[in-house]
């Protein structure tokens, strides 16, 4: 390969690498347009050092790191919007490795997931070595001294120019005129590095405010309910798109004036509202954490600094109120430590609920099932303390194929009359292939979960209990279709308990009114124990 030619691809490899985007909105051909004003910076550099040398080792080998750290965190941003409709932060996100590694071997098999994590890392060591050979090329051109020390004074307007365009973009200043291109790697790099140091202060001022509740001394909690349970049913993926988005309103609004109309026919009163979860497209559990501690729990070290906390949660004033606190966990096939700081009496894992039949993918058991499960293994118990139980289904989670229907009560059984369904189909890779039956099958599942839980309320009619649902947060964006971070919550019992919501002014009915109030999950829980206890303030 001759010099020239050697020098055209190293540059174009630095070229791509500098424009890599990290949203999805940027990942087309225009991007090529786009001139990254670190470039003429680097070969100046490169140019200018001597040809061999510890030094000029040393530099390469920080700036390959530097590249190659940041293309993995662009990387990581493109995963981390096209799941969670926002960026990567390194300190609080690494967690999600493990899920996203259970969710792929869950949806396409732990071979096929295995392949794809090691053709990953494959790319990641490949682009390493070509990066290295590319600062290498332009590290030896050969030139004399003083062309070297040209090249170094022409490095120093190159890098002011950067440096210009880096200030403008953050807001910092304003240039009589645009650059001709953008620093946008060398801004990731700032980024990141100003949110790892913000997220860590951020972090220490959340362990401090955890330290002190305001209901910590307040009694008598709970007492207006008497002797009714408290159910907190949380669905899947289940949030306002599933009420403004025209692709799914038809079904799920059709599906909620329904089980609306047959509670009502019951005797059962009903208000609905919206509230904004601290998340989107997965992580359930931080929405479970912020309604239990009344804390906002975005992200996993404030999820980890809460239950380090002596923060009391829901479920800590259930059982001083002497309530018997349950969690009916069935996405959780190991043991789940974490519970017992959040004050559950009995925490029931995935094994624990006894289902037989086949998973659905990476749903472990219908939502059906779960609902049974927790009336065999709590609420039909004699001589039992009323409940405050949390049941957390999971039907409507990702990849959402296959879709069982709901049957007969009497028919469930051990769970193995749902083998029928568990298998029927195309897998999860077919029919991720295609984005409109993402979002057909995503319907589907929401429907499901929707038709179980109003199967359920209608079951328990008669009971004396209060069952809030809602949902826990949106799905990926791209299945939302809108800009929403709100959920569905429905507070449904006998009309002397929802009446305590009252106050509220949420909607009569299982559809929630778009211009009423909407709040934040983490005061929920205040909301909550204000309405149904008398010594809280």
């Amino acid at each position: 390969m001759g010099r020239t030619t050697s020098l055209g691809l190293a540059t174009a490899l630095l070229f791509l690498v500098l424009i890599q985007p990290n949203h999805p909105a940027a990942m087309t051909w225009g991007a090529l347009r786009l001139f990254p004003l670190e470039l003429p910076v680097l070969i100046l550099v490169l140019v200018a050092l001597p040809a061999r040398g510890m030094a000029t080792s040393a530099i390469r080998a920080a700036v390959v790191v530097a590249l190659m750290v940041i293309a993995v965190l662009k990387a990581a941003d493109y995963a981390s919007f096209v799941s969670y409709n926002r960026g990567f932060n390194p300190v609080t996100d690494l967690h999600l490795l493990p899920a996203a590694w259970n969710l792929a071997s869950g949806s396409i098999g732990a071979v096929l997931a295995a392949l794809a994590l090691v053709a990953a890392l494959m790319v990641v060591l490949m682009l390493t070595a070509a990066l290295w050979w590319a600062t290498g090329r332009w590290a030896s051109v050969a030139l004399p001294g003083p062309m070297r020390a040209g090249a170094a004074v022409l490095a120093l307007p190159a890098l002011a120019l950067a440096v210009a365009e880096i200030g403008q973009a953050r807001r910092a200043w304003s240039l009589p005129a645009s650059p001709p291109g953008a620093a946008f790697t060398a801004r990731v790099g700032i980024e990141r590095a100003e949110l790892v140091r913000r997220t860590m202060g951020e972090m220490a001022e959340f362990r401090t405010a955890a330290l002190t509740d305001p209901l910590r001394d307040a009694r008598p909690l709970f007492d207006r309910l008497g002797g009714a349970d408290l159910v907190i049913v949380f669905v899947e993926s289940y949030g306002n798109s599933s009420l403004i988005n025209p692709l799914y309103e038809p079904v799920h609004g059709a599906r909620l004036r329904d089980i609306a109309t047959t509670l009502d026919a019951h005797g059962l009163a009903m208000r609905t509202g919206l509230v904004t979860a601290p998340t989107i497209g997965g992580q359930s559990w931080l929405a479970h954490g912020t309604l239990a501690s009344g804390l906002w729990i975005d992200s996993q070290p404030r999820y980890r600094a809460m239950l380090a906390s002596p923060r009391q949660s829901l479920f800590h004033h259930a059982q001083d109120a002497g309530k018997r606190s349950v969690a009916i966990m069935p996405a959780h096939v190991f043991d789940w430590p974490e519970g017992a700081f959040l004050g559950f009496d009995a925490i029931y894992n995935a094994p624990d609920l006894g289902y037989r039949g086949e998973r659905f993918n990476w749903v472990t058991m219908p939502d059906q099932f779960t609902l049974a499960a927790f009336d065999r293994l709590e609420r039909d118990r004699a001589d039992r303390p009323p409940l405050l139980a949390q049941v957390v289904l999971v039907s409507s989670h990702a990849p959402w194929i296959p879709v069982p229907p709901v049957i007969p009560w009497e028919d469930i059984g051990d769970g193995t009359i749902f083998n029928q369904w568990a298998t029927s189909g195309d897998p999860p890779e077919v029919v991720w292939r295609d984005p409109d039956r993402i979002r057909a099958e995503f319907t589907r599942a929401v429907d499901y979960s929707l038709d179980a839980v109003g199967a359920y309320l209608e079951l328990h009619a008669d009971a004396r209990a209060l069952t809030i649902v809602l949902g826990d947060h949106e799905p990926a964006p791209f299945v939302a279709g809108v800009d929403s971070l709100e959920v569905p919550v429905h507070v449904i019992g006998p009309p002397d308990l929802v009446a305590l919501v009252e106050g509220w002014g949420w909607a009569e009915g299982m559809i929630p009114d778009q211009a009423g109030p909407v709040w934040r999950m983490d005061e929920l829980r205040a909301r909550l124990i204000s309405a149904l206890s008398s010594g809280a303030p």
